[in-house]
C-alpha cells in the first residue's frame, strides 16, 4: 500500500459517523461557556464553534463551572455569541509528523505558514501533549556535543540529551545565541519552537540567523505574540511532539524554544481566565505544574531510542533571575547559561557570565587534564571579577597578589577568548586547544 493510501485511509477512519453539539451559553473575555455537552467533554478535550458568518472557530477545553464546560479559542471569537453552536470534535489533538518535514516552518496546530505547499504525514501520530519517558527507561545522557560557541564548548560543556537554560533579560542577545546554536551546531536535526515571537522578527531570524543550511535540518513552530494564549502553549507542546517523533527514529535532536517565560505567560493566562488564584507574582498554580511536564519530555529517550538536547531561553523580568519563572526552571534543568545585560555593554557577545553559568554534566563527561584547563581560566576570571573595580580606579597595585597579578596579565586573552561573532564557528576541539595555547606560557 501506497503511503498517499495510507494517509488517505488513516485521514477517512478518524471521521466521526454522528455529530453532537451544544450551543454557547455565555462569553467573558475569552472565556465561552457552552450548555449541553458538558458530560461529553474533559479537560483538554476540543470543541469547534460554528460562528455566525460560517467561520470555524477551534476551543479548548479548560474547566467546568455551574455544570457548563469552559472552553477558550485557539483563533479570534470574532462572530460568536448567544446560541452559537459548539461542535463535539473527535480530534485529540495529535500530530502525524515525517521526514518531509524538514526544511519546513508550521504553526502550533501543525499546518505549513512558510507557503511551500501542503505538508506531507508520515503514518502514526504523534500526542502533542505526550507524557515524559518513565525515569527508569530513560538512558543516561550520552557524549559530548558540539554546539558551536565557543564559550559554551569549554566552559559549559553539553553532553546528548541533557537540557539547559539560557537566562538573559530583553535584549541581552538570546535570539542571536540561539541562532548560532541552531547553524553551528552537530545533531541531526534541529527542532525550534518561537513561542510569542514577534511577528516581524520570525522572516528575520529564518533567513538571516538560521539561514538556508540551518533550515534544511530543522523544523520551525512558530506562535507570535499576537494568537491566542491557547495557541502560544499550544506551539511549545507541538515542538516538544516533533523533537519526540526523530527521537523515536533513533536521532539525536536538538530542541530549542524561545521562550519557556512567553509559554508560562500563556498559560497564565489561560489559569486565570479559568477562575484560578494568582499565587507567586500573579502566575496561578497550573504555571508551576505545566513546566515540568513540558521540560522533561526534553532528555535521553528509552533504549533504542535517540535523545533530545534541550536548550530553552528564559526572559528574566526586569534582569531579576531570582523571579518565579526563572527560579522554577533553573531547578528542572541541567544547567543554566546567564547572559548579562553589563557584559553586552562592553561589547563582548555572546554576553555570558562563565561565573554565573553551570553545566551539571560537568565534569564527569571531561578528561582531567581538560577539566584542569577549565578550572584555571576560572580561576582567573574569578579573581579579575573580584578585584576589578579597583583595577578600573587605578587602586590596585601590582605586586599586592600574585594570583591577581596573573588574572590581569591573561585577562585580554580571556576577553577575547568568549568573544564570538555570529557568522564564526568553533568547534568543541579547537575550543580547548585555543584555551590551552592561550594559558600555555609560563604565568607571569
Amino acid at each position: 500500500m501506497s503511503l498517499a493510501v495510507e494517509q488517505f485511509v488513516t485521514q477517512i477512519s478518524t471521521v466521526p459517523d454522528h455529530r453532537r453539539f451544544g450551543r454557547v451559553s455565555g462569553v467573558q473575555g475569552l472565556l465561552v461557556e457552552v450548555a449541553g455537552i458538558e458530560k461529553l467533554l474533559s479537560v483538554g478535550g476540543r470543541c469547534t464553534l460554528l460562528a455566525r458568518a460560517g467561520r470555524r472557530v477551534p476551543c479548548e477545553v479548560v474547566g467546568f463551572r455551574n455544570g457548563k464546560a469552559l472552553l477558550m479559542p485557539l483563533g479570534t471569537l470574532d462572530g460568536i455569541g448567544l446560541g452559537c453552536e459548539a461542535e463535539v470534535s473527535e480530534d485529540r489533538a495529535s500530530v502525524f509528523p515525517s521526514d518531509r518535514w524538514l526544511g519546513r516552518v508550521i504553526n502550533a496546530l501543525g499546518e505549513p505558514v512558510d507557503g511551500h505547499g501542503a505538508l506531507i504525514n508520515g503514518s502514526f501520530p504523534v500526542p502533542v501533549r505526550n507524557n515524559p519517558p518513565p525515569a527508569h527507561t530513560r538512558q543516561r545522557v550520552g557524549k559530548k556535543i558540539d554546539l558551536g560557541v565557543r564559550a559554551m564548548n569549554t566552559f559549559l560543556t553539553c553532553c546528548r540529551g541533557q537540557r539547559m537554560g539560557i537566562f538573559a533579560g530583553s535584549g541581552v542577545g538570546k535570539s542571536s545565541l540561539m541562532s548560532m546554536l541552531a547553524r553551528y551546531s552537530t545533531p541531526e536535526v534541529a527542532v525550534i519552537g518561537l513561542v510569542g515571537e514577534r511577528g516581524r522578527e520570525v522572516q528575520e531570524f529564518i533567513e538571516d540567523d538560521l539561514g538556508a543550511d540551518g533550515l534544511k535540518k530543522s523544523v520551525v513552530v512558530v506562535a507570535t505574540s499576537d494568537e491566542p494564549p491557547l495557541m502560544r502553549r499550544q506551539a511549545a507542546y507541538m515542538t516538544l511532539a516533533v523533537a519526540e517523533y526523530f527521537r523515536d527514529q533513533g536521532r539525536d535532536v536538538l530542541c530549542m524554544i524561545d521562550s519557556i517565560t512567553r509559554f508560562a505567560m500563556a498559560q497564565r493566562e489561560i489559569g486565570l481566565s479559568a477562575g484560578e488564584p494568582p499565587t507567586t507574582k500573579g502566575y496561578p498554580p497550573t504555571v508551576f505544574a505545566e513546566l515540568p511536564r513540558l521540560l522533561e519530555r526534553a532528555g535521553p529517550g528509552p533504549v533504542g531510542a535517540g535523545s533530545i538536547t534541550g536548550l530553552f531561553t528564559v526572559l528574566v523580568e526586569g534582569d531579576d533571575h531570582n523571579e518565579p519563572i526563572s527560579d522554577a526552571v533553573r531547578g528542572i534543568l541541567d544547567g543554566h547559561i546567564v547572559l548579562e545585560r553589563t557584559i553586552g555593554e562592553r561589547g563582548r557577545y555572546p554576553a555570558i557570565n562563565i561565573l554565573r553559568s553551570v553545566s551539571r554534566t560537568m565534569p564527569g563527561c571531561n578528561s582531567p587534564q581538560e577539566n584542569e584547563l577549565v578550572a584555571h581560566a576560572r580561576r582567573l576570571l574569578s579573581s579579575y571579577d573580584n578585584m576589578a573595580e579597583m583595577i578600573r580606579l587605578g587602586a590596585y597595585r601590582r605586586g599586592s597578589d600574585p594570583a591577581v597579578d596573573e588574572a590581569i596579565h591573561y585577562q585580554p586573552a580571556l576577553e577575547a577568548f568568549l568573544k564570538q561573532g555570529k557568522k564564526e564557528q568553533s568547534t568543541l576541539a579547537a575550543g580547548y586547544a585555543e584555551l590551552a595555547k592561550i594559558l600555555g606560557p609560563a604565568r607571569k
